[in-house]
């Protein structure tokens, strides 16, 4: 300080001094060590023997070698000519190294496994993890979603009476939505029943109403019988009978869709058998014996249309009644055919037919109104042995199906031809 010099230290440690630890257990039994210069020369050694390598050789290659990669690893025999593996590096600077020696093990020796194990061991314990976070994610949360999967696969189709109770002893975010899933599923139960109900309820409902319109509809037709007993003019009477009939066909269609498992359809075949069955009894202690015979196709039929298509019949069956049958009898006949887009019902007597010039009465005027309803039309056409042969062609209801599947086969093939089965 100041410009002026107070004198100066020096401390000297001799290399001897400098003797490596060996009692490390980290290294390999039999492990010796030195220090070298940086021309590879040995400063100082636990055993100077071992660092003297056969044939002459020095240790001044693998310096450059430290030097260049930072650390240095080669195999070589010491001056005894035991196979030994070296393993050094920079200590300080460029100055001075440190040099390991240890016999060799081939490739299990520690100075091969070391870098090997430098590499292997991270990668072994990623590759660990990665099998124990698969293992882990399998058992806890996988499984348990293909569970719920499985579930919901029931629940689509349409069986909501399972329960995922297997999952409440899955992890949180699992029994929360196992628990989601239940209470969707009994919510979807909880409505559908309460539809169900409504459903039934309307049904039972609807079913009333259709018995009591048929009770009325009785009424009506009775209080239309004493009238028709109390008059004494024959063309009244008749019209009240017609009038009875027409509305004794409307009862029975009530009483058809109440009767019914479907109280929005009724079954063409079964309801045509019944209704002819009920006009050709109801004049049976009245007149000559008629013999009927109904050959149908099966099909559902609303109301809207069934209504059009009994009062059409009515009106057919009742003027073969006044004019084929009154004074002898004879056979009726009535078919029902689908034919695809177009239905046909005939009505077929054995009378004498219709004599030529014969005016339109009200019967064939009220049937050519119901064929229209129907989109249809009426024609009269003359019987291949004899008689008249009433038909009416019209638009078959859409979305309406067969109840006898005998019946299907027929639908679709559009044959004009109507013969009896």
């Amino acid at each position: 300080p100041m410009g002026r010099f107070d004198g100066a230290m020096v401390a000297v440690i001799p290399l001897s001094a400098l003797q490596p630890d060996l009692d490390d257990p980290a290294l390999p039994s039999g492990s010796q060590a030195a220090l070298t210069d940086g021309a590879g020369r040995v400063l100082t050694a636990s055993e100077a023997g071992v660092f003297r390598l056969s044939g002459g050789d020095d240790l001044a290659g693998w310096v450059s070698r430290a030097r260049a990669e930072g650390s240095a690893v080669f195999e070589a025999r010491d001056a005894r000519g035991e196979r030994r593996d070296y393993a050094g590096a920079a200590l300080a600077g460029g100055d001075l190294y440190a040099l390991l020696s240890a016999p060799s093990q081939g490739l299990l020796s520690w100075a091969r496994l070391n870098p090997i194990g430098t590499l292997l061991l991270p990668l072994g314990a990623w590759l660990t993890a990665f099998a124990a976070v698969m293992l882990l994610s399998e058992r806890i949360f996988i499984r348990w979603l293909d569970y719920l999967e499985r579930v919901a696969a029931i629940y689509a189709r349409g069986r909501f009476s399972v329960r995922p109770l297997q999952a409440m002893n899955a992890p949180a975010e699992i029994r929360t939505m196992a628990k989601t899933l239940d209470e969707m599923a009994e919510a979807i139960t909880v409505r559908d029943r309460e539809l169900t109900d409504a459903l039934a309820e309307k049904d039972a409902l609807m079913r009333e109403i259709h018995h009591r319109v048929k009770n009325n509809l009785q009424i009506i037709s009775s209080l239309l019988s004493m009238q028709q007993r109390a008059l004494t003019d024959a063309p009244a009477k008749a019209a009240l009978g017609d009038t009875r009939q027409r509305i004794a066909a409307l009862a029975l269609i009530y009483r058809t869709l109440y009767q019914s498992t479907d109280i929005r359809h009724a079954d063409a075949r079964e309801f045509l058998n019944e209704l002819v069955g009920q006009l050709i009894a109801s004049e049976a202690g009245r007149g000559p014996v008629v013999i009927s015979s109904v050959d149908a196709d099966s099909l559902h039929v609303d109301p809207d249309k069934l209504a059009p298509l009994a009062l059409w019949l009515v009106e057919a069956v009742t003027n073969a009644q006044k004019h084929a049958f009154a004074l002898n009898g004879g056979e009726l006949k009535v078919r029902f055919r689908v034919q695809g887009d177009t239905s046909v019902l005939e009505v077929e007597d054995n009378g004498p037919g219709a004599p030529a010039g014969a005016e339109v009465g009200v019967g064939r005027t009220l049937m050519s109104a119901f064929a229209k309803q129907l989109r249809g039309e009426t024609e009269f056409v003359a019987a291949p042995g004899g008689g008249t042969i009433a038909r009416m062609t019209f638009a078959t209801p859409e979305a309406l199906i067969p109840v006898d599947p005998s019946d299907k086969s027929s639908i679709g093939k559009g044959t004009g031809a109507v013969g009896s089965r």
